[in-house]
Order: C-alpha cells, then sequence, then structure tokens
C-alpha cells in the first residue's frame, strides 16, 4: 500500500481540485485501487466507493452488463473497461468513474491476454479515455500492484485534463 499511496494521493488532490466524486469498478487489481484511494485523509470528499468484478455473475449482478452486450469483444480489452466504467457511472451518478481489467498471471486470460495485461477506463465530464498497459512480468502480485498504480496515475492525467 506505501507504494501507491503517493499515485492515490495525486489522484484525490486532482478530484478535490474540481469538487468532483469517483467510483471505481476493478477486477484483476482485486480492489488495490479502491483502498489506495481510501487510504488518503479526506477521501471521504470524494470517492464514493468500489467494488471487485472479478466474474461474470458479478458483471451481469452489479454493472448489468449482459452476455448479448459482450458480443463482439471480451474482456481485458479498452472496449470492455470502457463498458465497466460508462455502466457503472450511469448506475451510481459519480462524476468520474475508473474501470480496470487484465490478466495478473501467472497465465495469460483464457481470452490469450498475457500475464501482466491490463486495461484502464476513464469516464467523466471530460469525456471517455481508455488505455492499455502491459508490464511483461508474470508474477502476479507485482502486477496487481502495477495495475493499480498506472490505473491511478491514469485517473489522475484524466481528471487534470492531460
Amino acid at each position: 500500500m506505501d507504494k501507491l499511496l503517493p499515485h492515490a494521493e495525486r489522484a484525490i488532490a486532482a478530484l478535490k481540485a474540481k469538487n468532483q466524486t469517483i467510483a471505481v469498478a476493478e477486477s484483476s487489481a482485486g480492489g488495490l485501487i479502491t483502498a489506495a484511494l481510501l487510504a488518503v485523509p479526506g477521501a471521504s470528499a470524494c470517492v464514493r466507493g468500489g467494488v471487485v468484478i472479478y466474474t461474470y455473475e458479478m458483471r451481469r449482478a452489479i454493472l448489468g452488463i449482459s452476455d448479448a452486450e459482450m458480443q463482439g469483444f471480451t474482456p481485458s480489452t479498452e472496449t470492455y473497461a470502457l463498458l465497466k466504467a460508462r455502466r457503472l457511472r450511469e448506475r451510481v451518478k459519480t462524476d468520474w468513474t475508473l474501470a480496470e481489467t487484465g490478466a495478473t498471471g501467472p497465465t495469460g486470460s483464457r481470452y490469450g491476454y498475457p500475464p501482466g495485461h491490463a486495461c484502464f477506463a476513464v469516464a467523466g465530464p471530460g469525456g471517455e479515455r481508455a488505455t492499455t498497459l502491459e508490464t511483461g512480468e508474470s508474477d502476479r502480485l507485482d502486477n496487481m500492484q502495477a495495475f493499480a498504480a498506472a490505473a491511478l496515475d491514469f485517473l489522475t492525467e484524466t481528471v487534470a485534463g492531460g
């Protein structure tokens, strides 16, 4: 958590500067993104919460994303990350949402993505953006930390208008 705190502090500062709110839908980061945000003193001013969407059942139940909506693409893509971000924003009515999806390792996903592959999406008043990270590593814990740090940095950059 200590390594993630500076990333989260920058994200919280960007959100507070604009008096805006955030909610997170993550999967392979396992809750580290939300935990890092909530570790920042004063986070309650802008963090509304986070969910770990790790299974198809959770995706359907929490985000209401049907199997039919997933036709033509797979999880662990920017398209899916954007869909998660949009749907969470619709459901919880925050200014911003951050979504993460990926394959932490030690093996790749059943869809052919290698370990260390993650996609992030941010949706908010400034529009929507998505990006992909490839760490090239297979260590699960290292990838979870790397995914969380990169997602927080991507959020900060997007909220700040960069």
